[in-house]
């Protein structure tokens, strides 16, 4: 059973947590927050642990792993933390802000071999997601539209003139950082790194994006990556195959996928984080090198594409 130490309260911290409890590979440890209040509501709702408020502290626990799930702009350097004091790392998307972020993980587990870290993009996992792989490594491609919009739970705050962390530049926020992200992932293991690739965003007064749309260049074919924090879309996603197409209800949720009229996905796991819960525990705990090398190879080129993209529209963090 690995022991696992939580960074962040919020509601996907604990939809992590029970996902990870529901593989009954990992028992809820230890929970980070800078305020004990919050460390102990979380654990009333979720799991007996023991509540830490000093960061250092909570990285001398006896945790074998460590979920971060704080602002974006905190994942890296966190990260760098825990790896320094020997835990496996799981973290949310986005892993990094900056391509500067990335290198310095990637020479950090260079030094320790035996330490793991994921990011922790879900639908990877997910059985419907290689149903997709598979088909795009079968078939001829001729394009693809990729969609994920969705309002955010924040969005009205920001209206009302507040500055919630997922619209704060400073916390490295915005659609891209948040719900592209998903889309690049799809992009990559799908179709390959782009020959080339740029995003048109849409500002936000705060200085992030509210919405944006990337076009990725293959060489015989392109893909259109559309996403937003601002609105709620319910437009499909769409592989194209000569006179074949692949719907999606949406290129992160995969709910539905269907080529032409045949139905080709399953239904999902009544929590979306379990798969990915479940890969890590068998990977660090059989230490499965391959299977980290998969995960990891696949990460280092979403972000290299992340950082092409930012680039492109001028968002820096």
């Amino acid at each position: 059973m690995l022991k696992l130490g939580v960074i962040g309260t919020g509601w996907i911290t604990k939809q992590f947590v029970a996902a990870a409890r529901a593989t009954n590979a990992f028992e809820l440890t230890a929970v980070y927050s800078r305020h004990e209040e919050s460390a102990q509501s979380f654990i009333d709702q979720t799991a007996p642990a023991t509540a830490y408020t000093k960061m250092d502290d909570f990285l001398g626990s006896d945790v074998d792993v460590v979920y971060i799930a704080s602002p974006n702009s905190l994942h890296a350097s966190q990260a760098l933390a825990a790896l320094d004091a020997d835990k496996h790392v799981i973290v949310e998307k986005p892993l990094v802000a900056t391509a500067m972020e990335f290198e310095k993980l990637d020479e950090a587990l260079r030094k320790k071999p035996q330490l793991y870290l994921f990011e922790a993009a879900r639908h990877v996992y997910e059985h419907n997601f290689q149903v997709v792989n598979d088909f795009t490594h079968r078939q001829q491609i001729d394009g693809a539209t990729l969609t994920y919009m969705k309002y955010s739970s924040k969005y009205d705050a920001f209206l009302a003139g507040k500055l919630p962390n997922v619209f704060n530049p400073e916390f490295a926020g915005g659609a891209l950082m948040d719900l592209g992200i998903y889309l690049v992932y799809d992009a990559v293991a799908w179709f390959g790194v782009p020959d080339n690739a740029v995003y048109l965003p849409h500002f936000l007064k705060s200085g992030v994006d509210g919405d944006g749309v990337a076009r990725l260049d293959y060489g015989d074919f392109s893909v259109t990556l559309i996403t937003g924090k601002t609105t709620n879309s319910s437009l499909p996603s769409e592989i194209y195959s000569g006179r074949q197409t692949l719907t999606m209800d949406n290129a992160a949720e995969l709910e539905t996928i269907k080529l032409d009229d045949q139905v080709l996905s399953t239904e999902k796991l009544a929590n979306p984080m379990e798969a990915e819960a479940a890969y890590f525990a068998k990977a660090i705990t059989g230490q499965d090198r391959n299977a980290f090398d998969k995960a990891w190879q696949l990460a280092k080129e979403v972000h290299q594409v992340m950082s092409i993209l930012r680039t492109s529209a001028n968002l820096d963090f």
